[in-house]
């Protein structure tokens, strides 16, 4: 045990030292705390819903407003319908097809014909819109039938379903109109305000969703990230020949332990403190983000809880197994090798967490959260999400804990197998086989 701390320190030290892992660590922290204080300094108000500085109200000129182009060849629109759809929007009539297709084009009209020209920003507007970027174009061709004109269409385009709001409106107009029945008593009858009130009994997975995937992701990212590196850490002491040095004076057991636990310590340290300064500092302004990003940061403390034993413990797992990978390997370019069917695994676990997370109390999230490679985030997803029995809490911490322990054992012994083995790296199979006959 004395050795043990002996290493534990030394790595601890190595970490912490190193003022580039410091300062990213206390700068990401800073930047996320930080992030956390802007709706006090800047009007965030549309985001947030809570006007917290005063500012003057904003004008909207005519110049400001987005330029709509229509053509009404079947004799049906009133400007009203348009302006209830698109309030925002600044619409001008054009005389026919091709002057639509020129507008849209960047070219304008000129009484001799039609002229391809290049708009510029500085050059004056008529009333009629000329020069400006128009947003679309509509040709109303019948009742219920239009064409959409557009130059270049984004992805999110939902001009066309707008449209078909206005052309709805319209037709509704004209028909209530002819039958003599009142449109607005029917609007009414069919908008008429529902009121509910929900109670939740035990937990509402919509809202608690987001903060679990985020919670899950992060477990990954410190399993792939940190796993590389004690892997390294490892392999590098065999590739300098330090190893040779370091077993005379202390035991491959306490070596690849200390190893481990320093990595845990120093990626828990670094991901906890850039988590806890934005966790801590929304808390403080939650009330001025107007609870916008509650969905994120608003975490449960059972949550936080339920986080850090089973995040911790699959990162302990985790960390011992790509320790064990890296004793395997002499040279620090072979690691990746090592630790890529490692990789595959910790994928695969992640991604069916993550489509599993919809369905927090099915079979197969249920099976994984009593598997030790898995359980880190699917037994934290089912105590966030769902609904899960204590005895069942336990059992599956029970077996990470104990898997933690069988696979640091296990790690320890290929370590001790491979400190002084150099040249060619050695197969998973071959090295569990060898422990097999020396028990």
């Amino acid at each position: 045990m004395k050795k043990l701390w002996i290493v534990l320190k030394y790595e601890l030290k190595e970490y912490f030292s190193n003022k580039p892992f410091l300062i990213m660590t206390v700068a990401l922290a800073i930047l996320g705390a930080a992030a956390m204080f802007l709706p006090r300094f800047f009007d965030l108000s549309d985001f947030t819903g809570v006007q917290v500085t005063q500012r003057e109200p904003e004008t909207s000129t005519q110049g400001e407003r987005e330029l709509y182009l229509y053509l009404d060849e079947a004799g049906i629109l009133e400007k009203e319908a348009l302006t209830a759809v698109f309030p925002d929007a600044d619409w001008q009539p054009v005389e026919s097809r091709e002057e639509m297709e020129a507008l849209m084009s960047g070219g304008e009209l000129s009484e001799a014909g039609l002229e391809e020209t290049s708009r510029t920003e500085t050059e004056d507007q008529d009333a009629a819109g000329q020069g400006r970027v128009p947003q679309a174009g509509f040709v109303i061709t019948g009742e219920t039938s239009y064409e959409y004109y557009v130059y270049n269409k984004s992805m999110n385009d939902g001009n066309m379903v707008m449209f078909d709001q206005v052309m709805g409106l319209l037709y509704r107009s004209r028909h209530c109109a002819e039958q003599g029945w009142n449109l607005e008593e029917i609007q009414a009858m069919y908008d008429v305000p529902i009121s509910v009130t929900e109670q939740v009994l035990n937990k509402d997975s919509g809202e608690n969703f987001w903060y679990c995937y985020v919670l899950v992701i992060t477990v990954f990212v410190m399993i792939t990230m940190y796993g590389q590196m004690i892997a390294v850490a490892v392999t590098n002491e065999k590739s300098n020949r330090a190893i040779e040095v370091l077993v005379t004076s202390t035991t491959p057991n306490s070596l690849l332990f200390g190893k481990v636990i320093a990595g845990a310590v120093g990626g828990v340290f670094q991901v906890g403190l850039i988590l806890g300064a934005l966790l801590c500092s929304y808390q403080w302004n939650r009330q001025i983000w107007g609870g916008q990003l509650d969905r994120f940061l608003h975490v449960p403390a059972e949550v936080l809880a339920a986080f850090a034993v089973f995040g911790l413990g699959g990162y302990l797992f985790y960390a011992f197994l790509y320790g064990a990978m890296g004793a395997l390997v002499s040279k620090t370019e072979d690691v990746s090798k090592s630790v890529g069917g490692l990789m595959v695994a910790v994928m695969a676990v992640y991604f069916v967490s993550l489509i599993q997370l919809t369905n927090v109390d099915g079979p197969v999230i249920k099976v994984l959260s009593f598997l030790p490679f898995s359980s880190y985030s699917t037994m934290f997803a089912r105590i966030a999400m769902g609904t899960v029995a204590p005895w069942e809490i336990i059992l599956s911490a029970a077996i990470l804990f104990a898997s933690i322990m069988g696979v640091g054992v296990v790690g320890a012994r290929i370590y001790r197998m491979g400190t002084l083995r150099y040249g060619n790296p050695i197969r998973l199979t071959s090295a569990l086989k060898e422990i097999h006959r020396d028990k």
